[in-house]
């Protein structure tokens, strides 16, 4: 299914709501560093967020180093950003706690 990219100003608008995340300079993906008391905290995320994802049809590129958890967001298939990166972000934040 072929999502709608967002322009970059719609990112821009999308992004001025969501705490800690910035656009690539790009334009064209969301990142944020999630940091963590430990590893054990940050896989409990990963875990979270790896459901949500699932039902969202939608997968981050991320990393962990064991407490922090590394994120790009970006609709490939879309070429850029789309809504939906923005619905997995606020996901994002509300399980992190913020």
């Amino acid at each position: 299914m072929a999502r709608q990219k967002l322009d970059r100003r719609e990112a821009e608008e999308a992004l001025a709501g969501l705490e800690g995340w910035e656009l690539a300079a790009e334009g064209d993906a969301i990142r944020r560093r999630f940091t963590f008391a430990n590893f054990n905290e940050a896989f409990g995320f990963m875990s979270r967020v790896a459901l949500a994802a699932e039902k969202l049809d939608h997968h981050p590129d991320w990393s962990n180093v064991y407490k922090t958890v590394d994120v790009t967001l970006s609709t490939h298939d879309a070429g850029g950003l789309t809504e939906l990166d923005f619905k997995l972000a606020r996901k994002m934040n509300a399980y992190a706690g913020g």
